[in-house]
């Protein structure tokens, strides 16, 4: 089953990023122990060594790190929210210096860190080394155990939490993973309660009466499963999420659907991520299975080009970037959702 996971075409780049992130041993200690009693470890608020849980077992982390290394593909942003500027980060859209977009470069401090490729086949592993490391990071990710076993050999790497799928840890849990790494708990509650009402002022009354998703038009109809970044932000604006989606996509973060099955996109309001908003507008109303939907006959459609900063924020789905991109989707679907087919829906510019 197709997937996609930075934007809508990454779907190629992400099958090759699930090969791409991981390692086994943890270089501080794989205690292979229950995620619940390793995580409890983890809460220490600063005090090390620090212990957490993730996939492969559990990582210990002797003391303070000094230099970050970022596997996930959005892990800098929240290392970022925390006042560390890692040494190094990996690229994922490829437009920003450093790997970090404009919703946190103010958080960079004038530092550059080294920007690691994704070449498709798994993580750098020489040129990590070669940034001598104290601790990497790599829990919005895929890394398979012998990628986690290669990067541990030099390094505490904690790696994406066993409790979701790969790349569908919330936001939340990514800030305060990373936190307890850091020694900074207090700092990544202080910076998810922050964001949170945030969001929460972008929320409006009618979205709690609506459903919604998101989808691309990568191998026809792309559908983002209720543990992806993007979904978990229409559900913290309020929405509700259609029956039986992750029964549909088979519990992946997303997966391409058949035409029977595009009744599953006629929601109250479906957001589109898109190369070009235009032509991909057209071309998706010109499948009569799509363009004779409701929610496209009654102008409930809101588009996003997928690369803006305001599209790569929103595939982020951050500590930092989903401030970012709140209150610009919010008045999107606000139009969307008004019950009037005749207002339009601002859809920007690809």
């Amino acid at each position: 089953m197709a997937r996609s996971l930075r934007t809508p075409r990454l779907a190629t780049a992400l099958a090759a990023a699930l090969l791409l992130l991981g390692t086994a041993t943890a270089c501080g200690g794989d205690k292979g122990g229950s995620g619940a009693d390793a995580a409890a470890k983890g809460t220490g608020g600063g005090a090390f060594p620090v212990t957490i849980a993730h996939k492969y077992g559990s990582t210990t982390v002797p003391s303070e790190p000094r230099r970050v290394v970022t596997v996930g593909f959005t892990d800098q942003d929240a290392v970022l929210a925390l006042g560390t500027v890692p040494v190094g980060t990996t690229e994922w859209v490829g437009q920003y210096p450093g790997a970090v977009g404009p919703w946190a470069e103010d958080k960079l401090g004038g530092k550059k860190p080294t920007v690691l490729k994704n070449p498709g086949t798994g993580p750098q592993v020489e040129r990590i080394a070669a940034l001598k490391p104290d601790l990497i990071v790599a829990v919005y990710g895929g890394l398979t155990k012998e990628q986690y076993q290669a990067l541990s050999a030099f390094a505490p790497v904690v790696a994406q939490p066993k409790e979701y799928n790969d790349f569908g840890v919330p936001w939340q849990e990514q800030t305060r993973r990373i936190g307890q790494a850091l020694g900074k708990s207090a700092e990544a509650d202080r910076a998810v309660a922050d964001t949170e009402a945030k969001l929460a002022a972008a929320a409006r009354p009618e979205f709690k009466k609506a459903t919604a998703l998101v989808a691309t038009p990568y191998e026809g109809h792309f559908v983002f499963g209720s543990q992806d970044s993007r979904s978990r932000l229409l559900g913290s604006l309020g929405f509700g999420s259609p029956a039986g989606l992750d029964k549909v996509i088979g519990g992946q973060f997303g997966a391409s659907i058949s035409k029977e099955r595009t009744d599953l996109l006629d929601q109250d309001a479906i957001v589109w991520m898109v190369g070009d908003v235009a032509k991909d507008a057209a071309k998706l109303r010109q499948d009569s299975s799509y363009g004779d939907l409701k929610v496209v006959k009654e102008g409930r459609e809101v588009y996003i080009p997928e690369k803006t900063a305001y599209g790569h924020a929103m595939s982020f789905g951050t500590v930092l970037s989903l401030p970012y991109v709140a209150e610009r989707l919010s008045a999107q679907l606000a139009a969307a959702v008004d019950g009037n087919p005749a207002t339009k829906v601002e859809q920007p510019a690809s």
